[in-house]
């Protein structure tokens, strides 16, 4: 576990600004649709897990009375606050793990958590610390990749992405997903899909890839089975890769 939360903090902590520039996290209709499934109100004490540039916490920073945005790596944090007060919202930062949350029972109105669990290595661990901090009646909103149901589909991709960032571990199926809300006491009350069209050359170079592995990456994915691409809409042109697209899934479940 130590390894891999240094692993964490090397990579994330390297490309920070980076995270707070992507258009992924920064933009589009997802980020909008998660305040809005919850229809947060000016009274709400919220909790933004992996906070990564700091997004999430800002879009509710501007309507519930207390945002917390919690991160494991010290430079993701400096960069979201960064962000944060340049857009002239206020919110508290706080260092810490998904699986041991630094703080008390029933603290929350709202925990959110956006494009971060692919990266846990105990989603079961982490859901049951969202559980604990929520209020009775609170909300939980997760947003990540949605594993693909195909076995030989959702090994391919998992592999592009651990060749691109060593610190992802897996998307989840949404099955998987309401097994670990269930088991942790969560009501899952909204549920939405969207797709992601990913820019290839945008999202390669978040990451810092050598262009060594970026070469790797490239060949492994143009010899892939036609198959594999074709589950996530890989598109190619003068035998390049130019994009892929894939799903994002939104989760509302709430405390009993």
């Amino acid at each position: 576990m130590t390894d891999l939360h240094e692993l964490v903090r090397r990579q994330f902590g390297l490309n920070a600004e980076r995270y707070v520039q992507s258009y992924d996290h920064s933009k589009g209709e997802s980020l909008d649709r998660m305040v809005e499934v919850v229809n947060p109100v000016s009274g709400w004490r919220v909790l933004d897990i992996a906070t990564g540039g700091g997004h999430t916490a800002l879009a509710f920073a501007g309507i519930a009375r207390h945002v917390t945005a919690c991160d494991l790596t010290e430079p993701m944090l400096v960069a979201a606050r960064g962000l944060v007060r340049d857009r002239g919202a206020r919110a508290t930062f706080v260092a810490g793990d998904a699986v041991t949350l630094p703080f008390r029972e029933g603290s929350f109105d709202v925990v959110t958590c956006r494009i971060a669990p692919h990266h846990f290595p105990d989603v079961a661990g982490a859901v049951r610390e969202v559980r604990r901090v929520l209020r009775p009646g609170g909300s939980f909103l997760v947003q990540d990749i949605l594993g693909h149901d195909d076995g030989e589909a959702a090994a391919f991709i998992t592999e592009v992405e651990r060749r691109r960032d060593p610190t992802h571990i897996r998307a989840y199926r949404a099955v998987e997903w309401k097994a670990f809300l269930r088991a942790a006491g969560l009501t899952v009350m909204d549920s939405t899909i969207k797709t992601k069209i990913r820019p290839w050359e945008e999202w390669t170079t978040r990451t810092r890839m050598t262009p060594e592995g970026r070469r790797d990456l490239d060949a492994f994915v143009l010899a892939a089975p036609e198959k594999c691409r074709a589950a996530f809409d890989f598109t190619l042109a003068g035998g390049r890769v130019e994009s892929f697209t894939d799903r994002m899934l939104l989760l509302r479940a709430d405390r009993d």
